[in-house]
């Protein structure tokens, strides 16, 4: 190959050549061989791929020697003639690609040429002026480029100015938009060293709107603002810190209520001090709450209370505005939705839904708080010795303030209930002592007098009763509000969510507490009620009461069948129900206790959880008033001991448990006695004694009878009203109290009536001169021999002893109307113990034939006859009682021993006598001993 390399190319170098001149032309023979050759280009690579690498290895390679060095040692003409075929392909092959390489060459060295050409036209039509005009466009632009960020630099500069102005007027969202717009823009130019100052400056002024949202965040809790609120809100939206600023929130409601009971306290507790000793600001609330003095301790609760409030309903409009916003938010989003924003209306969810569940949550915590500060407030101060009045307006204040706290959040207040309930018990005990006490004095100084009052007179007209119409509201606590001021279904939010509190103190209004309930000068001035003083004379003067079927309630008797026209006009004689108007009977002791009873029922009603307390210190206030009418006017142990049962089981049973139980009977207290006994006796009160100014032993005033009838009727009267009061008692009683308070009405309450017997029964005992009587009884002949038509003396004075009763009882009844009740139980005392005197003197008879039996008829139908018109009481009391022992002077022998039996009613004399006077002139000693052994036998079990 280096001797066909040599034979093509010239050793000059090829450098030296031009790009025309180095290329050579093959001549024709190679030309020629060249095609005589296969042209198939595989066949032609496959050949050029047979050549040995030494023959391209370096130009001092010697070919020819190689050849010859490689031919065998023996040669053959044959294979020497195919080698050289060989490698004359090879050369063939090579020599073409040689040709190629030429071609390309050529094509190469006329680009280049015309280039060049081209190169030098173009270097003599542009001018340098021309270059320079597009130098300076290029510079141009670059400049109008400059310009608009110096411009936009410019503006970012001022923005500072603008924030400020923005932050002062309050425009947080836009302060905050204009903030991140900056920064954005900031982003832009960051390769600016000025604006890398810039956007550091940005982000503190946007951690400084930051702390100043916080503390717009924070006026909230106090007086919420809607349009405040909305701008914090979107200003923390925009910064993407929702949730932080619910937390937030949370956290100064907390510190709010911390923050204002502490003010309200100090700034009270400072004022009584009379001076600003930062000694109380460096008290903890706890020990603040214990310096508020009396005087100050209701106006400083009800600032407490007020503060508290606007606290709430800060956060009760809280929750509205996100009530309505989300509202509203979900109400675009359903209207506008579409793919885009799947992802932002998915993230708004989860925002509103968290903080809906955190202001549900917070509801409670927030009321949590304020009980528990309210509950250190009432603990701190001793509010035993308050005024009853003041001691109730705190009750109405927590009263109010837990009816707030279930509107809040549906709390019971369980933490309030209990606190109050503590400072209840203690106070109630303290001020239930000395109102027993001052039960006592009034009794002790009381003179029974009649206290007028009107016929229409009710308790639901006295003040202290006012509550209860107020109270069938549950909405409404017992303030001076009127219940139908406020529908029930109102809560407290709705109806002060645009001003008012209320907690606000309310001066009472005068008119509130007037009562219409006394008549003028004991008299009513309706013409109507007028009337009833008149006689009357005909039908149309009496009442319809009297018209009907008389029921007596008290005693329980059956009615009367319907009466004449005669028997009408003969009730003027024994019914005193008509001299006087027929208004209740009670005295100013009575007034006073039903008065108590009304305040012990305020308290019980705002505080039902001491309702068992109040009840039974209720039911002493009644069992003090009973004991004292029947200490005063029934105890009398010589007539207790007639056997007549004038005082029940029941109303005994009664009287000696309230003496066990609530009366000190001043026995000197044992030294050694425990500190039980000591305690259970200052629980007691001392017996009560009678005003000296009441005087019982005269006959002209029937024995005090006008003070026994105000005493005893207004003890039933005083039992009515709580008859009337025991729904309302037995809807706050505890389940599990309950027996007691059906006890209380079933063995107290019911006996007051049954307390007419034995105090009306000293005043018949007295009325009539029954000693006289048996004096005429002793005088009187009974032995006769012929029937007489003409009645003893001793019925004549019996009977003029009874009208002179019946005189005096009109008298009495001019100054205390006697209710036909007590009329009846007077004249049924009085006709009993007449004839049991009857039957006493008809004992006395030492010798009686059968005309002097018949004698005893007569002067007994004498007496019931004349009596009959004196009284309507129907039938006579006791007249079996006197007829049955005059029959039994009839009796035979055999007959006597049974009724002797079955009348144990008579005393023993009374039978001893039956035996003696009546059988013993016709039995035999022995018949005689017989009967009166049995009449022993029936006397014994009475010893």
């Amino acid at each position: 190959f280096n001797s066909i390399k040599s034979l093509s190319y010239p050793q000059e170098s090829v450098n030296d050549l031009s790009p025309i001149e180095s290329f050579r032309i093959p001549t024709k023979e190679e030309i020629r061989e060249a095609h005589e050759e296969p042209t198939d280009p595989q066949a032609q690579q496959e050949i050029i791929n047979s050549i040995e690498e030494v023959y391209f290895s370096n130009d001092s390679f010697d070919i020819v020697k190689y050849e010859l060095e490689r031919l065998p040692p023996v040669l053959s003409l044959q294979e020497l003639e195919e080698y050289r075929d060989k490698l004359k392909q090879q050369q063939a092959a090579e020599l073409e690609r040689v040709t190629s390489l030429q071609s390309g060459l050529q094509l190469a060295a006329v680009i280049c040429t015309n280039g060049r050409r081209h190169l030098n036209i173009a270097k003599e039509g542009f001018t340098q002026t021309s270059l320079g005009l597009l130098a300076n466009q290029r510079k141009r632009q670059l400049l109008i480029g400059l310009l608009k960020s110096l411009r936009t630099i410019k503006t970012l500069q001022r923005t500072d100015v603008r924030l400020s102005e923005m932050l002062e007027e309050e425009d947080y969202p836009g302060a905050i938009q204009l903030c991140l717009e900056c920064q954005k823009a900031a982003s832009t130019f960051k390769h600016y060293s000025c604006i890398s100052e810039l956007n550091s400056k940005l982000q503190d002024t946007l951690e400084q709107i930051e702390e100043q949202l916080d503390v717009a965040l924070s006026k909230i809790c106090k007086n919420f603002d809607i349009n405040h609120y909305t701008k914090v809100q979107q200003a923390y939206r925009l910064l993407g810190k929702t949730q932080t600023a619910m937390d937030q929130l949370h956290m100064h409601f907390t510190q709010a209520i911390h923050n204002t009971v502490f003010q309200v306290v100090l700034g009270y507790v400072e004022l009584c001090a009379g001076n600003t000793d930062t000694k109380f600001q460096k008290l903890q609330y706890k020990d603040l709450c214990t310096h508020i003095t009396s005087d100050s301790y209701i106006p400083c609760l009800a600032d407490l209370c007020k503060a508290l409030w606007e606290v709430m309903l800060s956060y009760y409009r809280t929750m509205q505005w996100h009530e309505n916003h989300d509202q509203d938010e979900a109400a675009v989003v359903s209207s506008v939705s579409d793919g885009n924003n799947v992802i932002g209306t998915e993230e708004s969810s989860f925002d509103r839904n968290y903080v809906k569940k955190k202001l549900e949550h917070g509801l409670s915590r927030i009321w949590q708080d304020v009980q528990l500060k309210v509950k250190t407030y009432l603990l701190g101060t001793d509010l035993s010795n308050f005024k009853y009045d003041d001691f109730i307006f705190v009750l109405d204040v927590i009263s109010r303030l837990m009816q707030v706290g279930e509107e809040f959040c549906g709390s019971k207040s369980e933490v309030l209930q209990e606190s109050i309930r503590k400072q209840s018990v203690n106070y109630f005990k303290t001020y239930h002592r000395t109102r027993l006490e001052e039960l006592r004095m009034f009794l002790e100084n009381e003179t029974w007098e009649l206290c007028p009052v009107k016929s229409s007179f009710s308790i639901l007209q006295l003040h202290e009763f006012k509550f209860m119409e107020q109270s069938r509201s549950p909405s409404v606590s017992p303030s001076k509000q009127p219940a139908s001021a406020v529908s029930a279904t109102v809560t407290l939010f709705e109806q002060y969510c645009n001003g008012g509190n209320p907690f606000e103190i309310q001066a009472d209004s005068k008119d509130d507490e007037t009562e219409d309930v006394l008549a003028s000068n004991g008299y009513e001035s309706d013409e109507q009620e007028k009337s009833a003083y008149q006689e009357y004379d005909s039908d149309s003067d009496v009442p319809e009461e009297l018209k009907r079927d008389y029921v007596d309630e008290q005693t329980g008797d059956a009615p009367i069948k319907s009466v004449s026209r005669d028997t009408l006009r003969s009730r003027k004689k024994s019914d005193y129900n008509l001299n006087k108007v027929n208004a209740p009977i009670l005295t100013n002791t009575t007034l006073n206790v039903i008065r108590l009873v009304g305040k012990y029922m305020q308290m019980m009603n705002i505080l039902k959880p001491i309702a068992f307390d109040v009840i039974h210190f209720m039911s002493q206030l009644f069992d003090y008033y009973l004991y004292a009418v029947y200490t005063f006017f029934g105890r009398n142990d010589m007539f207790e001991s007639t056997g007549l049962g004038l005082s029940s089981s029941r109303l005994r049973t009664t009287l000696n448990r309230i003496q066990e139980s609530l009366i000190d009977l001043e026995v000197s207290a044992d030294p050694s006695g425990t500190l039980t006994a000591a305690e259970e006796r200052k629980e007691k009160v001392p017996s009560p004694h009678l005003s000296h100014l009441v005087v019982l032993t005269s006959g002209n005033s029937l024995y005090g009878l006008a003070e026994r009838v105000v005493a005893t009727e207004s003890l039933v009267f005083l039992a009515e009203q709580f008859e009337f009061l025991q729904p309302h008692l037995d809807a706050v009683m505890p389940a599990a109290k309950k027996p007691f308070l059906q006890q209380f009405y079933s063995q107290t309450v019911s006996t007051a009536s049954e307390l007419r017997k034995p105090v009306y029964w000293i005043v018949a005992a007295k009325a009539i001169d029954y000693e006289q009587m048996l004096l005429l009884m002793a005088n009187v002949k009974w032995d006769v021999k012929e029937i007489m038509s003409q009645h003893n003396v001793y019925v004549d004075a019996l009977l003029k002893e009874f009208e002179e009763f019946n005189r005096r009882l009109n008298d009495v009844s001019k100054r205390v109307r006697i209710p036909l009740p007590v009329s009846n139980i007077l004249w049924e005392h009085c006709i009993r113990l007449a004839n049991r005197t009857l039957v006493e003197g008809y004992a006395n008879v030492k010798k009686c034939s059968n005309e002097g039996r018949a004698l005893m008829q007569l002067d007994f139908q004498q007496f019931l006859m004349k009596l009959e018109k004196l009284t309507d009481i129907r039938p006579i009391p006791d007249k079996e009682f006197v007829e049955t022992y005059i029959k039994a002077y009839y009796l035979t022998e055999n007959d006597m021993e049974c009724w002797i039996k079955e009348h144990r009613e008579y005393s023993t004399k009374q039978l001893t006598n039956l035996v003696n006077i009546c059988l013993g002139t016709y039995i035999n000693k022995k018949a005689r001993q017989k009967l009166l052994a049995t009449i022993d036998d029936i006397d014994r079990p009475k010893r």
